[in-house]
């Protein structure tokens, strides 16, 4: 029979050289992909001397998700040493933003099993933690060989990512198989990963929802609100991917609200510098967040009243952001990007505007919407229609923006669930020893 994890395996050596070719091309526009290339292979000059607990968070979205589970783990296993792991380096600065000198950081290994197997030999973790759909054929394996628990927490499965893991069943089910737990965020994702061969699946909500907003970001959006103008309105387009800007932008034209300052802020941050030219090629004016407070503080407004939009080119302020705006359109949801984080936006209790495409979310855009926390339109003719209505409608604005809170309340609790599958799974493994 067949060995489909070997032919996976041989496809990765195949890869190599691409893999290689691919971090050049992607330095070009953040170098930092061109650092810690020895921790992409197990190569690693850290260590710690205390027991691991390993948590995997991709990018930067896991990184702040993770945020509440790190907390609680640090408080519950004073004596171990958090391990955090990264595949993208703006997933590693956000956690450096996060969490500081407090847990370790390192990239986590390619999937080839030298790699995997150096990591797990350099850091000996006594449990390890994959995020939302983190499914790596050779490292679950060497997991499942050493002996090591393996959890696999806020998990999500969509129906398209079910169809197409379905199509190497064997090798997706032996991989879930491998799994000490899996606890997902919904009971359609727990059923979609049990029908894929997982076992031992519970539901534990959304992590996302247990996140507190930061006093000190919550403070820095009510400066920089202050110095838009607090009599400006302010529409923030959060975590906008590519076309989406061209697409407000363009609508802006058919905008007849007085004052109005559009706050874009990009998904990744090596987009700032083509937004900005987008900007200047529409002769639109428009100021960087950079530059905001760094002259003319003594005026009564650091951002003059001509500008239009404001190009957020900052990393780590979302919820400043979110704090300034009066409401959020949320990005990758006019186009089929699958949607981005609705939750963050609603816990600074700022309504929400969402596109139609949100497999990513899309329990969370359902209660947000069946809650009144958010509207969900087809196309940027609809989200301009929505801009003008509740800005014309302070009672109704108000009133979403009250729903928010109860929206993001209502849904908390993954962390003690998180929390629960951990404690077992590590007193399972000291029974089992």
């Amino acid at each position: 029979m067949l060995n489909l994890r070997l032919l996976y395996t041989f496809a990765l050596w195949l890869l190599l050289p691409y893999i290689f070719l691919r971090l050049l091309w992607r330095s070009r526009k953040q170098p930092e992909y061109l650092h810690h290339i020895g921790e992409r292979f197990g190569f690693y000059s850290v260590r710690s001397s205390q027991p691991v607990i390993w948590l995997h968070a991709v990018s930067v979205g896991e990184a702040r998700a993770a945020q509440s589970l790190v907390t609680r783990l640090r408080a519950t296993f004073p004596d171990h040493q958090i391990l955090l792991t990264h595949t993208t380096p703006t997933g590693r600065a956000a956690s450096e933003q996060l969490y500081g000198d407090g847990v370790l950081r390192v990239y986590l290994p390619y999937d080839y099993p030298f790699a995997v197997n150096r990591f797990l030999r350099c850091f000996r973790p006594r449990l390890g933690i994959l995020m939302e759909t983190e499914i790596w054929f050779n490292l679950i394996r060497a997991c499942r060989k050493t002996g090591m628990p393996l959890l696999l927490l806020n998990a999500r499965m969509s129906e398209n990512s079910a169809r197409s893991y379905a199509r190497f069943a064997r090798l997706t089910g032996e991989a879930l198989g491998g799994l000490t737990a899996i606890a997902a965020q919904t009971a359609d994702d727990a059923a979609r990963l049990s029908g894929l061969g997982a076992k031992n699946v519970s539901v534990m909500g959304n992590l996302k929802f247990d996140i507190e907003p930061p006093p000190a970001m919550l403070e820095l959006g009510r400066q920089l609100r202050a110095k838009i103008g607090t009599a400006r309105k302010v529409f923030l387009a959060a975590s906008t991917r590519d076309g989406e800007e061209a697409l407000l932008l363009d609508a802006l034209k058919q905008v007849h609200i007085p004052g109005l300052l559009l706050l874009i802020v990009p998904r990744h941050p090596q987009r700032f510098a083509e937004i900005a030219a987008q900007l200047d090629q529409r002769g639109i004016p428009f100021q960087r967040r950079s530059k905001i407070g760094q002259a003319g503080d003594s005026q009564k407004y650091a951002v003059p009243p001509k500008i239009q939009v404001v190009l957020g080119d900052s990393m780590g302020e979302m919820f400043a952001y979110y704090a300034a705006a009066d409401f959020a359109f949320i990005g990758g949801s006019l186009l089929p990007y699958g949607g981005q984080n609705l939750i963050e936006a609603c816990a600074v209790g700022v309504p929400v505007v969402i596109g139609s495409h949100t497999y990513n979310f899309a329990e969370a855009t359902r209660l947000a919407v069946q809650a009144g926390a958010a509207v969900q339109v087809p196309d940027i003719a609809g989200l301009i229609a929505e801009l003008h209505r509740l800005f014309g409608n302070p009672e109704a604005l108000s009133e979403m923006r009250h729903r928010c809170a109860g929206f993001v309340e209502s849904n908390r609790g993954a962390t003690d669930k998180s929390l629960l599958v951990i404690v077992a799974a590590l007193r399972n493994d000291r029974s089992a020893k």
